[in-house]
C-alpha cells in the first residue's frame, strides 16, 4: 500500500544522511519528491539521488537551493509549483552543527547556525503555507532534535536553533490548524550519518550507546518511517507536537 501516492514533497537537504533518506521513503510510497542541495560539490550525490528516485516511479528533480537565503527560497517554492502543480508535504530537514564551547564561539559561528537551521524553516514555511492554504490541505515536518530538548554541553548554538524550531512548529500549528495544515516536529537522537560519523571513533564511542535505552544509533529509515507517519493520512489528526525519535535517550 503506498500512503503518499500521488503526493507532491519539498524536502530540504536530501542530497544525504536523512533527508536522503525521507526522499526515498517518499518515493516508496507514491510520492513526487523536489529537494534541494546546497554546495557544487553535493551535485553528483543529488543528482544521482533524482536518477534513483526517478527510478522508483515517481517524478523527482533536484534544485540548487539555499534554504538560508530567503529570496533563494520563494525562487525554489516557485519553480516547484510550476513544475509540480501543487506542494502537499514540506520537509525542513537542512541543517548544520558548529559546535564549540560558548567560551570560544564566536558571533559567527552562532549566525550561521541560526541562518542554515532556524531561519531556513521560517523562510520555507513562510513560502509554502499560500499554496498550501489555498488547497486548504498540508503536513509541515520541522527537522528538530533531542538536544533542542535536553541540551548538551559544546552545542549551545545548535541547540537553540533546534529548541527555536519547535516554538515556531507549535506556534504554526496553532495559527494553521483552522486551514488543515499540520505543522509537526520530528526530534531525532544520534542518528547514523555522515555527521554523526565521529562519534564512532575512539574509546568513548560505546558511551554514546550505553546512555540510549535501546542500545543503537538510529539508522536514516528509522527518521524517515516518522516522516512518513507525520506526511501520510495516519497523521491527519496529529498537530504541533514533537515526536522525539531518540531511542529513549530523552525521557
Amino acid at each position: 500500500m503506498k500512503l503518499l501516492e500521488g503526493k507532491n514533497a519539498i524536502i530540504t537537504g536530501a542530497a544525504r544522511g536523512i533527508g536522503e533518506g525521507i526522499a526515498i521513503k517518499f518515493a516508496e510510497h507514491g510520492c513526487n519528491v523536489a529537494f534541494t542541495y546546497v554546495s557544487d560539490g553535493s551535485a553528483d550525490k543529488a543528482k544521482a539521488l533524482e536518477e534513483k528516485l526517478t527510478a522508483m516511479g515517481v517524478k523527482a528533480k533536484a534544485y540548487q537551493s539555499n534554504a538560508g537565503d530567503f529570496a533563494a527560497c520563494e525562487t525554489f517554492v516557485n519553480d516547484v509549483i510550476k513544475e509540480f502543480g501543487a506542494i502537499d508535504i514540506c520537509v525542513n530537514n537542512a541543517g548544520i552543527s558548529k559546535d564549540n564551547l560558548l567560551l570560544r564561539m564566536t558571533p559567527e559561528q552562532w549566525d550561521e547556525v541560526m541562518q542554515v537551521n532556524l531561519k531556513s524553516v521560517f523562510n520555507m514555511t513562510k513560502q509554502v503555507i499560500r499554496p498550501m492554504m489555498k488547497a486548504r490541505n498540508g503536513s509541515i515536518i520541522n527537522m528538530s532534535s533531542v538536544i533542542g530538548e535536553m541540551g548538551n554541553a559544546g552545542q549551545s548554538s545548535y541547540a537553540a536553533s533546534k529548541a527555536g524550531i519547535i516554538g515556531f512548529t507549535k506556534s504554526v500549528a496553532k495559527e494553521l490548524g483552522s486551514r488543515n495544515i499540520r505543522c509537526n516536529a520530528v526530534a531525532p537522537g544520534f542518528v547514523e550519518t555522515d555527521m554523526t560519523s565521529y562519534l564512532k571513533e575512539g574509546e568513548g564511542a560505546e558511551k554514546y550507546k550505553a546512555d540510549i535505552p535501546l542500545g543503537r544509533f538510529a539508522s536514516t529509515e528509522d527518521i524517515a518511517n516518522v516522516c512518513l507517519f507525520l506526511a501520510c493520512d495516519m497523521g491527519n489528526y496529529i498537530t504541533g507536537q514533537v515526536i522525539s525519535a531518540c531511542g529513549g535517550l530523552n525521557m
